[in-house]
């Protein structure tokens, strides 16, 4: 019974450090945007083809073609893993400035918002714990074994970028 309660503790332990260092990491990457231009130009048209990519089509049509070897579908998925990491990479990075945005926009801000600050620090923690389980998803599909959904990334994604639009108007002279 201790035996279990010590593993348990660990790996409650493992758990949350992972989620610091994600936060952390989430947090380091986000230089603020210069200009209220940046708020403006974000857009979710960029990860419309991240949530295609992977799709099982292209390789179901490739394996119905003659001349297809395994090698060729294989070649493919590393291909299209790449593409996919490098579109993780700038949605993590554009996801963090946002909040870092936010942050800023809510410390010079005259009015208290803990509604805002609670759902920020939950919207960082759910998008750390989705990196997670999509980069998980993306070594096993690398390998065929399974797919990789990144559109609650992306959601979350969009809905902290329509929280910085509404408090952009209100606030437009600091992120300036």
């Amino acid at each position: 019974m201790n035996l279990l309660i010590g593993f348990c503790v660990l790996l409650t332990l493992a758990v949350i450090s992972v989620l610091v260092f994600l936060m952390r990491k989430v947090a380091s990457n986000a230089a603020l945007p210069v200009t209220a231009e940046w708020i403006e130009d974000l857009s979710l048209d960029k990860y419309r083809p991240m949530l295609r990519i992977l799709d099982e089509g292209d390789i179901e049509f490739l394996q119905s073609q003659p001349g297809f070897t395994p090698g060729m579908a294989a070649k493919l998925r590393t291909q299209r893993t790449q593409i996919f990491r490098g579109y993780l990479k700038s949605l993590e990075t554009d996801f963090a400035r946002t909040c870092s945005a936010i942050k800023l926009v809510m410390t010079q801000s005259s009015h208290d918002r803990p509604e805002l600050a609670e759902a920020l620090l939950r919207q960082q923690i759910t998008f750390a714990c989705g990196m997670v389980s999509v980069r998980a998803r993306l070594l096993l599909y690398q390998w065929g074994i399974c797919r990789v959904d990144a559109s609650e990334l992306v959601r979350l994604f969009d809905s902290m970028r329509v929280e910085l639009r509404s408090l952009v108007p209100a606030a437009s002279n600091m992120v300036a």
